[in-house]
């Protein structure tokens, strides 16, 4: 596979949608089907014989049609409508055709074979049946000469004069592949599969084959969803996407340099006239059952990281080999830290702990130069740490903490005043300092302080911390809740050593165009999410970052496969949720979001809502399929996805993308090394 396909293109780009037999003034560019009964702005009824749908090779349910107006010589030829059939239709006459139908079977006489006993007109009448087709809109030509699409009915004639042909396969293929001002494609659009209308194929597998193709603007820093049951093709689908993706990343232009301003770097856009991305483009793959991270049966030496393997870094939550491992000093990385623990704290109830995880560990701009600045967050930063002291969280070796004590307070917890945290103590000891004061917190002492400085000498902040510390909701009551416990469950996500935090090196290698794959596959869900979540939420604020100073941003494309484990669920009205504003706010940061799942009615209606290509595979329930009917034109093809073929059916999918006005039934090809 290469990006180029200039050939293809141009043949496309050769065929004539309007061409007439000089001679005749037939219409040439398909098989005729039948004739219009009745038509308006939504749907036309078609009246269709078998011979005619014989001579076509049948008419498959979701196949595209023609519709030719043929009369006047004053009206514009240059206008067809383009028809999806959806399924038959009654026609005027079918009751008629029924009565006598019944009456012959209640004679007793052979209706259908060569030894049929109808006579010719009869038969004749019998041979005709309905089709209810969908008119998806309008293809003309404009003053220009170009070839334009419309995606509704301008006007519309009498409907007997109108001449409706199955399309051949040139004709087919501009159907399919038909791009916005006349262009059928470009050369850096890349084929993704063929057409394919139906389960069975019988007389498609016959015909030739129509390729489809896909535009690098369908799917950078756009929203793409893959539904499916598993054993679909979900997963090759995805791998198609991450091929093609990197074919596309290989033809950038430029390198991405952070540090220029907008007008240094002079290269805001983010496509080049020919469609290309500018910078290289950055693949994040969260996988949770870790078939991208590591070979498998099913891949047979085409894992993504085998294939990329110069280009592919991958993390996991354990120690691996090859693998980095995904895991914070908490100890070292202070804010870093925090963020993972306000994830696991976000679904815990409790006043004590939204206070806990309302704390700022965000040195301020004073830090250096105001001294009561600096006490009071070293002091918060210290009362945290013997929090994950007490929670179990290893502790590196010869590790001290030192904060401003007091002389008074320092005898209060050893009447000696020998344990003074100033300069430097362990974190046994630090606990047994702050659980102390804690306990003895309506002592003179603190009252004084308040009279004399204007203010407690323990902030809200502190206290909040010294409540988790000490299990005490008040100073020198009963420990009756959970506090520093709840933060067992993440102390495998600590680590000793010290270095790069994984989340500043994944966005480091990402700006570089490289693939990250993240291996959730051993993790448990709670763990899944707090890293997905913390990744995504760094890479958005990093974009909002280049946004706001006007730094240009490569695209990165997020794929999550079963979604349904990590996104917002589907009444969930939290917008500032990561997944939803990547969802809503991403395409303006050059964020892309490619999603698979089987369950369509469990992800967030706002992601839904902004999702602009669409892969629809088999579905098995009315639920799922009534959530689909929602979305473009999906409602033509609800019955059909119900049905499923495991033995020839994966990769077969219904394909909405953002330059197509209309679904495309599609086969999508089977990933394999290029």
């Amino acid at each position: 596979m290469t990006l180029s396909f200039t050939n293809i293109i141009a043949k496309i780009a050769s065929v004539d949608l309007f061409k007439k037999n000089s001679t005749t003034g037939d219409i040439e560019t398909g098989i005729f089907i039948g004739r219009p009964f009745h038509i308006d702005y939504e749907k036309a009824y078609i009246l269709v014989a078998d011979s005619w749908k014989l001579k076509a090779k049948g008419v498959p349910q979701g196949s595209f049609l023609l519709a030719y107006y043929e009369n006047e010589n004053e009206v514009d030829v240059y206008e067809v409508l383009l028809l999806r059939v959806v399924k038959p239709a009654k026609l005027p006459t079918d009751n008629d055709v029924i009565s006598s139908m019944v009456e012959y079977y209640k004679d007793n006489l052979k209706t259908s074979g060569k030894e049929s006993q109808l006579d010719s007109y009869t038969k004749y009448e019998f041979s005709f049946s309905g089709l209810e087709c969908r008119i998806l809109g309008t293809f003309y030509k404009n003053d220009k000469g170009y070839t334009r699409f419309g995606a509704d009915v301008e006007n519309f004639y009498s409907a007997h004069h109108y001449r409706v042909i199955k399309p051949n396969p040139n004709v087919l293929e501009l159907i399919v592949n038909f791009r916005e001002e006349g262009i059928t494609g470009k050369p850096t659009d890349i084929k993704i599969g063929k057409v394919r209308y139906s389960s069975s194929l019988r007389f498609q597998a016959k015909e030739d084959d129509v390729p489809v193709f896909v535009s690098p603007k369908d799917f950078l820093g756009k929203r793409t969803a893959l539904f499916g049951m598993t054993r679909t093709g979900k997963s090759n689908t995805v791998k198609k996407v991450i091929q093609a993706t990197v074919l596309m990343s290989d033809k950038a232009a430029y390198v991405l340099n952070s540090k220029l301003n907008g007008s240094a770097a002079q290269n805001l856009e983010s496509l080049t006239d020919d469609g290309l991305p500018k910078y290289p483009v950055g693949q994040i793959i969260f996988d949770i059952n870790g078939e991208y991270a590591n070979a498998n049966m099913q891949d047979e030496g085409t894992a993504i990281f085998e294939i990329y393997k110069e280009r592919t870094i991958r993390y996991s939550t354990i120690n691996k080999d090859g693998f980095k491992v995904m895991k914070v000093n908490f100890y070292r990385d202070v804010e870093s830290g925090f963020e993972l623990v306000k994830s696991r704290l976000a679904e815990s109830t409790g006043n004590y702990i939204d206070s806990f995880c309302a704390i700022d560990f965000t040195k301020s701009e004073d830090y250096d130069t105001n001294n009561s600045i600096k006490t009071r967050y070293d002091r918060r930063v210290a009362a945290y740490l013997c929090c994950l002291y007490r929670a179990g969280f290893t502790v590196p070796q010869g590790f001290k903490i030192n904060f401003s004590g007091n002389k008074e307070l320092n005898q209060l917890v050893k009447e000696d005043g020998c344990l003074d945290p100033s300069k430097g103590i362990s974190l046994e000891e630090a606990c047994d300092w702050f659980t102390t004061i804690w306990d003895n917190h309506e002592n003179q002492f603190f009252s004084k302080y308040k009279r004399d400085n204007g203010h407690e000498w323990a902030d809200e902040d502190l206290k909040a911390i010294l409540v988790f510390l000490s299990r005490k909701r008040s100073p020198g009551g009963n420990a009756n809740i959970d506090g520093y416990k709840k933060l067992r469950s993440i102390a495998e996500l600590h680590t000793e050593t010290v270095g790069k935090s994984f989340e500043i090196e994944i966005i480091e290698e990402l700006r570089k165009g490289q693939i990250i794959i993240v291996d959730l596959s051993q993790g448990d869900p709670e763990i899944q999410r707090l890293y997905s979540e913390r990744i995504c939420r760094q890479i958005f604020a990093d974009a909002m970052n280049h946004f706001i100073q006007n730094i240009p941003n490569n695209f990165i494309q997020f794929y999550f496969e079963e979604a349904h484990n990590l996104f917002p669920k589907k009444d969930d009205k939290d917008l500032i949720q990561v997944y939803n504003r990547i969802a809503k706010e991403g395409a303006k940061l050059n964020l892309g979001l490619i999603y698979a799942t089987q369950e369509v009615s469990s992800i967030s209606s706002n992601i839904l809502k902004n999702t602009q290509n669409w892969f629809i595979a088999h579905l098995n329930n009315e639920d799922e399929t009534k959530e689909i009917k929602k979305y473009y034109d999906f409602g033509d093809f609800t019955e059909s996805l119900v049905r499923f073929s495991a033995d020839s059916d994966k990769g077969f999918v219904r394909m909405k993308t953002y330059s197509n006005a209309f679904v495309v039934p599609t086969q999508i090809d089977r990933f394999s090394k290029i």
